[in-house]
């Protein structure tokens, strides 16, 4: 009997042990976990967002979903981001708006030149196109969670431009479709460069102006290599954050609302974010030398007809729904 007694203590408490195995494989399964791959460096303020966005994810989930992210394009180069995700390579990303211009112009409507020249006509144009963005994402099995500005759009150059006849003839770096028609327009002279031969092309001649943002500028330290920046706030390209809608619809309904709340809280967190980025970025190119001002109008009056041109350039080519955008964004 005593033998008995023990050798039936003995099998309960491998049961319980077995139970508890088993118990702490379900809470395992449970856990869900994402690679989020990022095109930016971890200081860049894009990618600071994302890191406090998959925070938010993890805590609002008490850890059933978290997200590892890999930045700088570690884990898939920018140009692969949105095909892994929309393949399930990645459940999540980041990447530029603009880039998938080519797929779609409603892709490409936050960089048309003076459409758009501030954060408020910025957010109201993305308002305006989101139910189409949304739409075309949705047809690749993609959800759009949040977007976030890169600072305005600023020229810079290597002599005093106060007007447009002071760009013609000038080397102007481009670097898409947009900025060779911009140039093209201005009478200027579109020369194709990458953000990391900038010294080397306005040093050598190569280039002699270009329009990018004040933290492009900074970051390259464009003080070594120009002189003046003039704030046109021409437009304020966006990073959007993307999901699988396959990854996406197999949380649960806990976690889906945990992701949608943090996703509201990144882009409004973000937005504000990009207006601290554009205030430190420019007082950096004005710190070490370079002479920030605003433009004159008769540059900014021609610029913005150049503006008015693109426009209707790529309504046209957006079709009924580009116009559909446009009339919203100016209602």
């Amino acid at each position: 009997m005593i033998f008995s007694r023990r050798s039936a203590l003995a099998g309960a408490g491998l049961l319980a042990a077995a139970a508890v195995s088993l118990g702490g494989m379900s809470a395992a399964q449970a856990e869900t976990k994402w690679d989020m791959p990022t095109p930016y460096g971890e200081s860049n303020f894009h990618t600071q967002n994302i890191l406090a966005f998959a925070q938010d994810i993890e805590d609002k989930t008490g850890g059933s979903l978290s997200i590892q992210v890999h930045s700088a394009g570690s884990l898939f180069k920018h140009p692969e981001i949105k095909n892994a995700v929309r393949k399930g390579l990645a459940p999540i990303g980041e990447l530029l708006i603009s880039r998938l211009s080519n797929e779609d112009p409603v892709f490409g409507v936050d960089s048309v030149p003076f459409l758009a020249n501030s954060y408020d006509s910025a957010f109201k144009l993305y308002q305006a196109s989101k139910p189409a963005l949304e739409e075309k994402l949705s047809a690749q099995g993609l959800k759009l969670l949040y977007t976030v500005p890169w600072p305005p759009q600023g020229i810079y150059s290597k002599k005093d431009i106060n007007t447009i006849d002071d760009l013609k003839g000038l080397k102007f770096r481009a670097y898409n479709a947009s900025t060779e028609r911009l140039a093209q327009l201005a009478g200027a002279v579109p020369t194709q460069v990458e953000v990391a031969d900038l010294p080397t092309a306005f040093s050598t001649g190569r280039v002699e102006a270009m329009i990018t943002s004040p933290s492009t500028g900074a970051n390259s330290k464009a003080w070594d290599y120009l002189d003046h920046y003039y704030d046109t706030q021409a437009w304020l390209p966006k990073n959007m954050v993307i999901v699988n809608a396959s990854a996406f619809d197999a949380l649960s309904a806990e976690e889906q609302a945990a992701v949608l709340d943090a996703a509201a809280e990144a882009e409004t967190r973000g937005w504000e974010a990009s207006k601290t980025e554009t205030d430190e970025q420019t007082q950096i190119l004005s710190d070490n030398g370079i002479t920030v001002a605003a433009p004159s109008e008769a540059l900014l009056s021609a610029m913005k007809e150049i503006g008015d041109t693109m426009t209707a350039e790529w309504a046209e080519s957006a079709g009924d729904e580009g116009g559909a955008i446009v009339k919203a964004f100016l209602d």
